[in-house]
């Protein structure tokens, strides 16, 4: 995974995010992840990001905090407008 302009090697490494956090990869997959992520500073953001949150999701499970109702109504309404904006055609 070197740096290339049409950023494939960028999208093959979001693709396996997941799977490289959980230890899912074989080893040779792991090294070319991070030698990507260590060229590329938007990889390496995104996959620092991912860690962070993946932490933070494991903690709350320990502590079996759930997030609050209203939290959760007002995230969701947050996401359907991000999206629905993002759908829509710009205006001029």
């Amino acid at each position: 995974m070197t740096h290339d302009p049409s950023h494939t090697a960028c999208l093959e490494l979001f693709e396996k995010l997941s799977e490289y956090l959980d230890d899912e990869l074989d080893e040779q997959i792991c090294r070319q992840i991070e030698a990507h992520a260590s060229t590329c500073v938007a990889c390496r953001a995104c996959l620092e990001t991912l860690r962070q949150t993946v932490a933070l999701c494991r903690a709350m499970r320990r502590t079996e905090a759930s997030v609050p109702g209203a939290f959760s109504d007002r995230w969701k309404e947050y996401i359907r407008k991000m999206a629905s904006e993002a759908m829509s055609p710009h205006k001029s």
